[in-house]
């Protein structure tokens, strides 16, 4: 059912209702959703009808009422970007969010309310003095009647109004009469966004709680305009909205620090030209990801990939292994580390200043050594080795034996061994398969875990990484 509207009631009536709905912490809306649902149920039960008093409630706690969805309300700042807004929508709801939608007066010059009443199917909101919704401070009730506010895009001049506390729109007003969490999409001018003003109005926003998402790093609507400004992409605000509703997640590993590297290295051959593995780093990024959620402080040091820094991680980029294993040393002491990029075996011996070019003689002669073992030389540490190393193999054949082969040689604790055959589609995918091998004395234990997703799968090696950081504590 659409949203309802108290219209043409007698004052008396709007009175009462009033009064009922703040005597069970419910908007009007909703009590008048409990009173048809309660008159109905008494009507299929064949009873006598409500008693015109009304019957003392529970005070209802934050949240939503019992079988209700987590309840959203949007707000669609005037930028170009307000068109991700409508996708945004339908991103929320595929989410199992109920989603109200409140556009300002400049939103509405890219976007329409007939369109975010379509996607969301409920009325929007755009006026703070709209006689239909204000009888009853229709801004107050969309300000408290949800469990998170969204703001996107929120331009630097909505931002600069929530920043020092002004209210003279529906927006405003309803963000300031909140005391709900809010999260924030920026998105403008990377000159706009870089301005001392804007700075200073985000950074009095993120003391004042207000979370924030983005922007991203792109290209600009202006014409041969890019830079940091972009609007985060709807699935990515989407997935921080959930991520705010859901209950405090278990911190375990609180207090511990892990360091993680990830993706391939490049080794050089000529200015242009570079040696390197298949790996795109999600594996990795996923790990580092999982592990600050689980409350660890994360060091990532990433070779050269197309993947966002995961939000709340030290990233460290680099491009070579000597360049990964200089900064895998800097970061020790750690409680855990976690070796999963794809470091090249070899180098060139003599990098060429200038483009190599081809000669009448053929191919130049390429020299190559052997790369640092950067797994290996953090395992054999005599002082400051990590409690807890572990390393990856990435095999295309003889899984088991080329893992427990790893193992022994390394000097680490556990492996995680996968098999990278092209047609698994693990390199570069999303998806992957892995054994999980550890000392148990002499033996190797291994453990064969489904297909999972490379998310999945972080969140598994971090809950055991977890589970024997607590054992061993004990």
């Amino acid at each position: 059912m659409a949203s309802l509207t108290i219209r043409k009631l007698d004052e008396a009536i709007k009175t009462e209702l009033r009064l009922r709905a703040a005597r069970n912490g419910r908007s009007v809306e909703d009590e008048v959703r409990v009173i048809l649902r309660d008159a109905a149920q008494h009507k299929l039960a064949g009873t006598a009808a409500l008693p015109s008093a009304p019957q003392p409630a529970l005070p209802r706690q934050r949240g939503t009422m019992a079988g209700e969805q987590p309840r959203v309300t949007l707000i669609i700042g005037g930028g170009i970007a307000a068109y991700k807004a409508l996708d945004l929508i339908r991103r929320l709801k595929e989410r199992g969010l109920h989603v109200r939608c409140v556009l300002t007066r400049a939103a509405q010059q890219f976007v329409t309310p007939l369109a975010a009443s379509a996607l969301s199917n409920e009325r929007c909101y755009t006026d703070l003095f709209d006689p239909a919704s204000e009888f009853d401070a229709g801004h107050i009730r969309l300000a408290r009647d949800c469990e998170l506010i969204v703001v996107a895009p929120a331009t630097a001049d909505l931002m600069a109004k929530m920043a020092q506390g002004h209210a003279d729109d529906l927006a405003t007003a309803i963000l300031l009469a909140t005391n709900r969490p809010i999260l924030l999409a920026p998105a403008m001018n990377p000159l706009m966004w870089n301005n001392a003003a804007t700075r200073r109005n985000v950074a009095q926003l993120i003391r004042d709680g207000v979370v924030t998402i983005g922007p991203n790093a792109g290209e600009m609507a202006e014409a041969n305009e890019a830079g940091v400004g972009r609007m985060s992409e709807p699935i990515e605000i989407a997935d921080a909205a959930l991520q705010m509703l859901r209950p405090p997640q278990p911190r375990p590993l609180t207090g511990k620090r892990v360091l993680i590297t990830a993706g391939p290295t490049h080794e050089p051959i000529d200015p242009v030209r570079y040696i390197a593995n298949r790996s795109s780093g999600k594996q990795g990024f996923a790990i580092a990801a999982a592990a600050q959620a689980a409350g660890a402080d994360v060091t990532l040091i990433s070779g050269p990939v197309d993947l966002d820094d995961p939000a709340g991680v030290t990233v460290k980029h680099v491009e070579s292994a000597r360049d990964m294993l200089q900064q895998v040393e800097a970061a020790l002491p750690v409680d855990v580390a976690i070796f999963a990029a794809a470091v090249a075996d070899w180098r060139v011996v003599n990098e060429g200043v200038q483009k190599l070019k081809k000669t009448a003689g053929g191919l130049p002669q390429l020299e190559l050594t052997e790369n640092p073992d950067i797994l290996a030389t953090i395992a054999r540490l005599r002082e400051r080795r990590p409690p807890l190393v572990i390393g990856f193999a990435a095999e295309t054949e003889h899984l088991m034996d080329n893992a427990k082969a790893k193992l022994a040689r390394k000097g680490c604790d556990w492996i995680v061994a996968n098999d990278v055959s092209p047609a698994t589609g693990v390199m570069g995918g999303d998806r992957n398969t892995v054994h999980l091998l550890s000392k148990q004395g002499d033996e190797v234990r291994i453990e064969s875990w489904p297909v999972m997703s490379k998310d999945e799968v972080a969140v598994a090696l971090v809950e055991r990484i977890a589970a024997t950081a607590k054992d061993t504590s004990a």
